[in-house]
């Protein structure tokens, strides 16, 4: 939402972006092979499941993106979710576009690039993008997940409890399971 919306509705800008770096976020990466069959992808922490049935998943794409509109058109997507030591990596798809995937190692898909060295990956057919003022909300269909503790066929386990990383209050934190009260 750009500031003068914000300010007309009553919000300022600062306070909204304050209001929203009090609120955790999975950090993820997103990637597809654009038109000419070039691996693009970008970090994105805006992402949630929208449904089970079917089971869909949403990444919210920044529209100045040099990766939107590779995202918003491709056949399919793959969210890498990251966790505790994959900040380099979420640094490294946040910078220069031309060099997101150097030295990154893949692994076999064809549909959408997919990051080797990560947890978890949810590998998406192009569902909907919908138009949200600045930003594009992408919409997948979950094809495949993938990863650690998972085989690709059937329900797939918990992630293991090393946790997720997270972006709050403008920095990566860790994600850990919290202990259950005894009963």
């Amino acid at each position: 939402m750009s500031a003068a919306v914000l300010e007309r509705a009553g919000v300022r800008a600062e306070e909204f972006r304050a209001a929203m770096a009090a609120l955790a976020a999975p950090v993820t990466v997103v990637t597809c092979y654009d038109g000419f069959g070039t691996a693009r992808g970008l970090t994105a922490s805006a992402v949630s499941s929208l449904s089970l049935d079917p089971p869909l998943f949403l990444v919210c794409l920044d529209k100045g993106s040099s990766s939107h509109d590779a995202l918003a058109g491709a056949d399919a997507f793959c969210v890498n979710l990251l966790g505790p030591g994959d900040e380099a990596l979420a640094m490294k798809f946040a910078g220069r576009p031309d060099r997101r995937f150097d030295g990154v190692p893949l692994a076999g898909s064809a549909r959408a690039p997919e990051l080797a060295d990560v947890a978890l990956r949810l590998v998406c057919e192009h569902h909907e993008a919908v138009d949200a003022g600045d930003h594009t909300i992408l919409i997948g269909r979950v094809t495949a997940v993938e990863g650690a503790g998972t085989d690709g066929a059937g329900p797939a386990p918990a992630p293991a409890p090393a946790g997720g990383l997270v972006w709050h209050q403008r920095g990566f934190a860790h994600a850990r399971p919290a202990a259950r009260p005894a009963d």
